[in-house]
This record gives structure tokens, C-alpha cells and sequence, in this order.
């Protein structure tokens, strides 16, 4: 059974197309007018082994944040599409990454309830933009709304860092290996991975 999803979204601010196949080998290709932005989606598809097109315009000449969020936002509902009913699944998963002087942790639970735990970013970075136009604080965005249109719980934590670039990608790494690790099929389990029988 292919596992893979592909979705548009289009508003007044911004327009986005999603594909992912949860069962790839990592090719990505990347367009979202927001340059840090397009590595770090680079890095999330790599790392994930997921091949993952995205192709997103809109207002950055105003401010990165609504073409970001929207394409978190799709990006979330292309993984829930994917993922279908979870059966075989392993279901949890988590990784922790090392980037030079940083080291980020995330936990995922492919639940069907979204929740979103993010902490851990130094204080002295929150205000600091990365290549120009990526805002650190749009993580928090970032990872908030995937988890909420995903319908997973996923934690995030910067454990320590100094760099706020080798932050930002530390902690996209580290989701792309969570979730790689809770999609990817359990040869112990025939159905969904649940007391209740769904997720």
C-alpha cells in the first residue's frame, strides 16, 4: 500500500502544494521563497527518507510567517493523509541529533491528538533571524501547526546550543527521525497499534 499524500491550499496570503511518500528514499525538491526555510524542509526530508516535494508562494515581501505556517499546515495534513489508519506501525518514535556544539531531542506519538510541546531554545537567540528572512521564532509555528494538522503529539526540545542556525536544524533533524521512526512499518504488529483499536 503506497503511503503517500498530496495536497494544496491556497488563501489570500499564501499558496501551497505538498507531496510526501512516507516510503522514500529522502529525494526532496524545495521551493518556498524563503531560503532557510527551503534547507531546513531539505533537511527534514532527507533525514526523514521521505521524498517530499513543496512548492509554496506568498507574501514574504511582507514577512516570512505566513508562507512558513502555511506550509507547516500542509505539510501537517499531507503526513495524516500518508499515514492513513497506522496500521503495522511502530507508532512512537524519537531521536535525539547532535549539530556541533547543539543537541536536540524529539518524541512523537502518532496518537490522532494533537498536542505540541516546545521548549528549550536560548532566550539570546529568540530574537535572531536566520539568512534574512527566517525568523527563530517561527520554530515554535512551525512545529505547532504540523503537529496540530498532523494530529500527532510531538515534543521538541533544544537540550543545548549556542548557533542558531546549528538550533533550527538540529531540531527539524531530530522531528524528520522521530516521525521516520513512528511511521515506519513493526513486523510484531498486524493491526493498529492501540488499546482502543484506532488512532
Amino acid at each position: 500500500m503506497k503511503r503517500r499524500a498530496r495536497i494544496e491550499r491556497t488563501t489570500s496570503e499564501s499558496s501551497v502544494l505538498v507531496d510526501i511518500d512516507l516510503d522514500g528514499t529522502g529525494k526532496v525538491d524545495i521551493s518556498t521563497g524563503v531560503r532557510f526555510y527551503d534547507h531546513m524542509l531539505t533537511a527534514f526530508g532527507v533525514h526523514g527518507s521521505f521524498d517530499l516535494t513543496v512548492r509554496s508562494t506568498g507574501d514574504v515581501d511582507i514577512d516570512a510567517h505566513h508562507t512558513v505556517e502555511d506550509t507547516a499546515i500542509v505539510l501537517g495534513q499531507a503526513l495524516a493523509q500518508a499515514l492513513g489508519d497506522k496500521a503495522g506501525i511502530r507508532r512512537f518514535g524519537d531521536a535525539f541529533i547532535p549539530m556541533d556544539e547543539t543537541l536536540a531531542h524529539a518524541a512523537v506519538d502518532l496518537s490522532g491528538r494533537p498536542f505540541s510541546v516546545h521548549t528549550g531554545e536560548p532566550e539570546s537567540i529568540l530574537g535572531f533571524t536566520v539568512g534574512n528572512n527566517y525568523p527563530v521564532v517561527l520554530n515554535r509555528h512551525v512545529f505547532d501547526s504540523l503537529a496540530f494538522h498532523a494530529r500527532i503529539a510531538l515534543h521538541v526540545r533544544v537540550i543545548y546550543g549556542r548557533d542558531p542556525h546549528h538550533i533550527c536544524e538540529a531540531q527539524y533533524k531530530a522531528v524528520a527521525r522521530a516521525l521516520r521512526a513512528a511511521a515506519e512499518p513493526d513486523p510484531r504488529v498486524g493491526g493498529i497499534p492501540s488499546t482502543k483499536g484506532v488512532l
